[in-house]
């Protein structure tokens, strides 16, 4: 129907300069995933832009070409009203008109990326370029998304956990795990210690629960999703007793934690260790850790000459 002015006369291909960089997933809203290039904080995103001509014997008449690149904050229950956290434009062309079809490049230097994309129960945020052809009836738009990773370095601080579960003269135990943040690859380490057990437990689980929270005062939202439970103990344990604990996160679908990003999200994460005894009663306690992305480890000289040796 372009004929008539209704249909897009154009297409938009934009084809990023990725050379060797590698691709990460990306989850999508309806919940399946897609592969895009992966991105650091201060990196330049570039590329070209292909512009098609559908009839290639008529010109397109435009009011301006432009490319965006757009870091953005989506709240699944409020659509109307996205945040544009990071906004770059440029010109790719003045108004006029387009005789054939044609390419142009463009480049956004050493981009601040501060946030990793995420998508949950209720937010997502991206990163996006984003081409215009501003056009009197309707524009013609394509966009791209990529992925982010945002890095930490080990933390300085990262003391281990101490807790207590307890009952006034029915039941005291200690739990330990030996940090407080993990990377998201990492193994969560513990032991507890039943000092004192006078009710009959008969079972006993290690939860990691993710939280999302969206919004700010009456329109603050909560939600929480399990994504793992481990079972420590099936059976009554006895006074004395105590029970390693061992979980590896490399198997999980974790993001890192995430708190109040732009006063509109956050994700944040608890071990939540559950008690049932013999009567179905239920006992908690909870405790929130530190999720983290670990970047890659520098060689020390001597692992590099050791390497180089294994070559020769």
């Amino acid at each position: 129907m372009s004929w008539l002015g209704l249909g897009n006369s154009a297409e938009i291909e934009i084809v990023l300069d990725a050379g060797k960089r590698k691709k990460a997933e990306l989850k999508l809203e309806d919940g399946s995933k897609e592969k895009a290039y992966l991105y650091y904080d201060g990196e330049t995103v570039s590329g070209k832009v292909h512009i098609r001509l559908k009839n290639a014997a008529r010109k397109l008449e435009h009011y301006g070409i432009k490319v965006e690149f757009i870091g953005q904050i989506l709240l699944f229950y409020d659509r109307s009203n996205s945040t544009e956290f990071t906004s770059l434009v440029k010109e790719l062309a003045a108004p006029g008109a387009l005789q054939r079809s044609t390419s142009f490049d463009f480049s956004f230097a050493n981009v601040e990326k501060q946030h990793e994309t995420y998508t949950g129960i209720n937010a997502r945020l991206r990163y996006f370029v984003r081409v215009t052809i501003l056009k009197r009836m309707s524009n013609i738009v394509k966009e791209n998304d990529i992925a982010v990773h945002t890095l930490s370095s080990y933390p300085d601080l990262n003391n281990s956990i101490k807790m207590e579960v307890g009952i006034e003269d029915c039941l005291h135990i200690e739990f330990e795990y030996n940090r407080s943040k993990y990377h998201l690859r990492d193994v969560i380490v513990g032991k507890i210690y039943f000092l004192l057990v006078r009710i009959k437990i008969k079972h006993m689980e290690l939860a990691i629960i993710k939280r999302e929270t969206t919004g700010s005062g009456a329109n603050m939202y909560h939600e929480s999703e399990t994504v793992t439970k481990y079972e420590i103990m099936d059976g009554a344990p006895v006074k004395g007793e105590s029970i390693p604990i061992r979980l590896f996160l490399a198997g999980f679908e974790l993001a890192p934690t995430m708190r109040d990003v732009h006063k509109k999200f956050s994700v944040r994460y608890f071990l939540n260790l559950v008690l049932i005894d013999e009567e179905d009663r239920r006992y908690f306690k909870q405790q929130e850790i530190t999720i983290w992305r670990k970047g890659p480890t520098k060689k020390t000289a001597a692992a590099i000459e050791a390497d180089m040796t294994k070559k020769l």
